[in-house]
């Protein structure tokens, strides 16, 4: 489904195509507009397709590039030999199948960064920490650009957390002063459109259903994340089966694995509480897990997969251990955004997936009102539930999906309270599921926002969602002082 629109063309060629000009750009959004500021800067003649009137004359502004609608660029597209795709755009998409009929070379926007920089585009190329996984990429992104940082003191290397947090990777390659290592977290999406990039390490963390709607099945999800094995160094989380049955089929026995359990050779674990490495002839104390953040069991795995990928990078013991006791936690990452009797209000609206509900849920410990609801992307909710029935006090959920996590909730719990809204206004959604919370849980309760779906059927993004319930749960117990 996703490789054969590619053609056979060696990085090499694909960057003498990008060099002669007549490169497409298929989006004017965020990505597209940083991609079109990219080739403004490199002199490359380009133009960019997009249908929304007001992102187009948007990018025409800023760059003075052509811009078309995506009928008008598939009717010209045999003047583009170069398409550079926003990631979010799907495989089958009319102007990305048109490109595929004429033969052109499609590629994602980070593919191009990774081609300017190869060729010294921008000064001599850098090094490339590419972090995927379907949970836990923005943490464990932001602990190893903390980790790179730290080594950079010594190094005189510069680094930073790039893709889809901290800034665009193309804003990277233009930043003054430069950056010398890119610690870049990676959608599926994007990889998806990678096929030349060949990052000096990357971590694929852990697999489980999501963007299954984007990509068709989770096979093809998953052989996306997986080209992180074709990387210099790969770094597997060995622990979640399905990662190592990807490593496994890559063939490649120099795969460094990370694990809760006590490190075997060529491996990063857990010794009494001490993250070990047993990668090369030594076997290493790196650093305590207490203090780390967040803490729990999914905290401690992006703690490792960092310090895996850092010390194949020759960042010291000590530099890791400095840099993970200093790294604070982002928001909507579990934080507890309000206690009120003896109650926690927990902000996991990070968690946009099962996978990452499950690890939630995981982190908490004693009776919990559940508020879940959203956009489930295709993902199966049943087995959540089914594992974490046990935990429930009450079950509040919100969202186009919240009928689907009922009937999960019904099967497999059904004795507990249930409460779904039906309003799709955003603060009036969250307002009612946050009052049927503080009315089922009990004081040691936590009140745990951990959707399992995405945000955007009814809010900007995770953050306005998860902002929005730390702004009800403190307005109700405002309520109650009165």
């Amino acid at each position: 489904m996703s490789d054969s629109i590619h053609s056979t063309t060696s990085v090499n060629e694909t960057f003498s195509i990008l060099l002669s000009g007549g490169v497409l750009v298929a989006g004017a959004g965020v990505s597209g507009m940083g991609t079109a500021k990219l080739l403004r800067e490199a002199g490359v003649f380009f133009a960019v397709a997009d249908d929304n009137e007001a992102n187009r004359a948007a990018v025409h502004e800023a760059t003075g590039c052509r811009t078309m609608t995506t009928a008008e660029a598939a009717e010209r597209v045999t003047e583009y030999p170069l398409v550079v795709t926003s990631p979010g755009w799907r495989p089958n998409s009319p102007l990305l199948l048109a490109a595929q009929d004429m033969d052109c070379t499609v590629i994602g926007d980070v593919e191009l960064c990774f081609l300017f920089d190869q060729n010294s585009f921008f000064g001599p190329p850098r090094d490339w920490l590419v972090v995927t996984g379907t949970n836990g990429k923005t943490t464990t992104t932001g602990m190893l650009a903390r980790i790179m940082e730290e080594a950079g003191e010594y190094t005189g290397k510069r680094a930073t957390a790039c893709g889809n947090i901290g800034i665009a990777v193309g804003d990277a390659l233009l930043s003054t002063p430069r950056i010398d290592v890119l610690v870049a977290e990676l959608s599926s999406f994007q990889l998806h459109w990678s096929h030349d990039l060949t990052a000096d390490a990357g971590v694929l963390l852990n697999l489980a259903d999501d963007h299954i709607d984007w990509h068709g099945s989770f096979d093809a999800y998953a052989e996306a994340k997986a080209k992180v094995f074709g990387y210099s160094t790969a770094v597997a989380g060995i622990d979640d089966e399905h990662v190592w049955s990807y490593a496994e089929k890559s063939g490649r026995a120099d795969i460094i694995g990370f694990t809760l359990n006590e490190p075997q050779d060529n491996q990063v674990g857990i010794i009494d509480g001490t993250i070990v490495s047993r990668i090369g002839s030594a076997t290493t104390e790196i650093t305590r897990i207490d203090g780390i953040e967040p803490a729990g069991t999914a905290g401690t795995l992006d703690a490792l997969a960092a310090a895996a990928v850092a010390i194949t990078r020759g960042a010291t013991p000590e530099q890791i251990d400095r840099a993970l006791h200093s790294y604070e936690v982002s928001g909507h990452r579990g934080a507890v955004v309000h206690t009120d009797n003896s109650i926690d209000w927990i902000d996991n609206s990070k968690a946009t997936n099962p996978h990452a509900a499950d690890s939630a849920l995981n982190g908490v410990e004693g009776q919990i009102v559940w508020i879940a609801g959203g956009r489930l992307k295709g993902a199966e909710i049943d087995q959540l539930v089914a594992d974490h029935a046990q935990q429930f006090r009450a079950v509040a959920l919100l969202g186009v999906d919240r009928e689907q996590i009922a009937r999960a909730v019904d099967k497999h719990a059904p004795e507990i309270p249930v409460f779904l809204t039906d309003s799709a206004d955003p603060e009036e959604a969250m307002r009612a599921v946050v009052e049927f919370a503080a009315e089922q849980a009990r004081p040691g309760d936590s009140v745990i926002l951990a959707p399992a779906a995405a945000s955007l059927d009814m809010y900007s993004g995770m953050a306005q969602r998860g902002n929005i319930f730390a702004d009800a749960a403190r307005a109700l117990a405002g309520k109650r002082d009165v």
